[in-house]
């Protein structure tokens, strides 16, 4: 039954969460932080406590838990070499996972729980979010916002440059140096044109984000009646009963500043970091498949060392994204692998197509 391969698979990743914040607890000098995961680590041992009920009232012996060694490993290998911002980051994005999951599950199961059961289960949601609020908190402390940001910077590198590497390889194939020139001059430009996307993209969201408060603030200052009226507009198209909009509407009506904040409350990120995250990384993917041109006597002796190297590449970050997402490894690291070589194969028949009609490498 799928119901019950569901909540094995829940038991299992309960049980491996709870180890995961206790070794993570261990290594912890923060004190603060120390003792949340150890009450996380309590608290996700309760609900692997509930799966393993569960199954057991439904005539299935739970297997005894395989902790994800490797996870842990990687995990706290991120800890010690980036610290506890790339962490938070990781492991917040692993609870949303899991708030998805549960809720999937418990609304397509729903006549499957007994009362208890159903409460139960809300009340791990409930936790869920809890944990993932406090994920949210410590990635905001120690500003890694741009972590996501850094990921696919260094895939774009990666993937652009080894396509425009793939295809000159074709149209220059005893040129390897001028390739790998030719590529990194490409990749240079490629990164400070993410640079200055992230940066213009960032500082324009805060523009946008200042234009709401000053708006806001003078409406409450000159018609507090008019602002009320946007209020309840806003609530109405977001679904509430027209009576309780009003009320609500009402009520915010009072409260100007608090408006304020909410209409603007997530937090901006500071456009500098931003784009020297994402500039960096792009210049972190381009080294990958350019590298070995200039290490190469010919352009063909070096394409399969730039394949492989981007491969290797591809594949580490497929693995961050993994984790971070809460999904399959293997399939993420298939999946961006699989794309990366693909793309570089067709900038090969392209560039052997271009070599072909204007016979480039001989001019």
């Amino acid at each position: 039954m799928e119901i019950v391969k569901l909540a094995e698979e829940f038991y299992n990743d309960e049980y491996s969460d709870a180890v995961l914040y206790a070794e993570l607890a261990k290594m912890e000098k923060d004190e603060r932080i120390k003792k949340e995961f150890l009450r996380l680590s309590k608290m996700e041992s309760g609900h692997a406590k509930f799966w393993h009920e569960f199954l057991r009232k439904r005539g299935v012996k739970p297997r005894k838990p395989k902790v994800k060694g490797f996870t842990i490993f990687v995990v706290k290998l991120l800890r010690k070499m980036l610290g506890p911002g790339v962490v938070a980051s990781i492991l917040e994005m692993g609870e949303n996972s899991a708030i998805q999951k549960y809720f999937k599950f418990l609304t397509k199961y729903s006549d499957e729980f007994s009362e208890e059961e159903m409460e139960e289960l809300k009340r791990i949601i409930v936790d869920e979010l809890e944990h993932e609020k406090f994920f949210y908190e410590s990635k905001r402390r120690f500003h890694v916002e741009n972590v996501r940001d850094f990921v696919l910077g260094m895939n774009d590198g990666l993937v652009e440059i080894l396509g425009a590497v793939t295809g000159l390889s074709a149209v220059y194939p005893h040129s390897p140096k001028l390739v790998g020139i030719s590529g990194l001059i490409v990749g240079v430009a490629g990164a400070l044109s993410m640079a200055i996307g992230a940066l213009i993209s960032v500082r324009s969201q805060r523009q946008v984000n200042e234009a709401i408060r000053e708006r806001t603030k003078v409406l409450f200052k000159v018609s507090p009646d008019k602002a009320k009226d946007e209020i309840y507009e806003k609530l109405l198209e977001g679904g509430l009963p027209e009576e309780l909009a009003r009320d609500v509407a009402g009520k915010l009506g009072e409260k100007g500043e608090a408006v304020v904040r909410l209409l603007t409350e997530e937090e901006e990120q500071n456009e500098f970091r931003a784009a020297l995250y994402t500039g960096l990384a792009y210049l972190i993917g381009v080294a990958f498949p350019v590298t070995p041109y200039f290490l190469a006597s010919s352009s063909l002796t070096a394409l399969p060392v730039s394949i492989v190297l981007a491969g290797l590449a591809l594949s580490i970050v497929a693995t961050s994204v993994a984790l971070i997402s809460g999904i399959s490894v293997r399939k993420k690291v298939a999946e961006m692998v699989a794309t990366g070589l693909g793309a570089a194969f067709l900038s090969y028949l392209f560039g052997h197509l271009m070599e072909t009609l204007f016979n480039v490498s001989g001019l």
